[in-house]
């Protein structure tokens, strides 16, 4: 199957402010492998729509009416729903709890709207193959953060140990390198990497790889650089 054959990205997108909406929608439109098939200007309608079309990706604000993003993620894509939705955080506030928040109840990706229309799109297309993407402006200072305060996040533990080139795949995934990147840093293929990164996170108990980040960062796998 190419590219042409594949279905678009299904993708909802929910903000209370229509200009937001009306950008995310008209350039995420323009893009040819994906396509809005709703959107929500609160939290409750968010989640109702959500759970009735099923979109791949759902791209949440926090601060929303009635049910906020935080929440709404919760119901969407936390450790208890049955069949979770992928859901990416984009929000104009660079705080850490916002961050903190948003990662531990399920989210796969965390965006600032001032991070430009292209990293948005990859945004989408990381959640819609289960990667993850944390806006570079915070992935750093997130995972200096983890290092020293495991009680915000707590990492998995380690069920078996790793190979060594399952660390190798782990310390690039906790530098926000994506599946593709890691392929050719490692000089393998790409689903070489994928089944690593299936047996990491078997290994760890981890649900995603931020998870499998936080556990390289807090075990000493990887240091920030300057």
């Amino acid at each position: 199957m190419n590219d042409r054959d594949r279905s678009p990205i299904r993708v909802l997108i929910a903000d209370d402010q229509d200009m937001v909406r009306t950008g995310f929608r008209f350039f995420l439109d323009a893009q040819p492998d994906i396509t809005v098939v709703a959107e929500a200007c609160d939290g409750e309608e968010a989640v109702t729509l959500a759970r009735q079309l099923r979109p791949d990706v759902c791209l949440l604000d926090i601060r929303m009416p009635k049910l906020d993003g935080l929440e709404a993620t919760r119901m969407l894509a936390g450790p208890d729903v049955a069949d979770p939705l992928r859901v990416v955080v984009v929000t104009t506030f660079d705080f850490d709890e916002y961050v903190y928040g948003a990662l531990k109840a399920g989210a796969c990706g965390f965006l600032l709207k001032d991070s430009g229309p292209t990293l948005l799109a990859e945004a989408v297309r990381s959640a819609a193959v289960g990667d993850s993407l944390v806006s570079p402006s915070v992935t750093v200072r997130l995972l200096r953060h983890l290092t020293g305060a495991t009680h915000q996040t707590a990492a998995p533990l380690l069920r078996e140990p790793l190979t060594d080139r399952e660390v190798d795949v782990v310390r690039l995934v906790a530098l926000g390198r994506t599946n593709a990147e890691i392929a050719a840093e490692l000089y393998v293929s790409l689903s070489t990497v994928k089944t690593h990164l299936s047996s990491v996170q078997l290994k760890l108990g981890a649900r995603n790889r931020v998870e499998v980040a936080a556990w390289a960062w807090q075990h000493g796998q990887v240091r920030p650089g300057p």
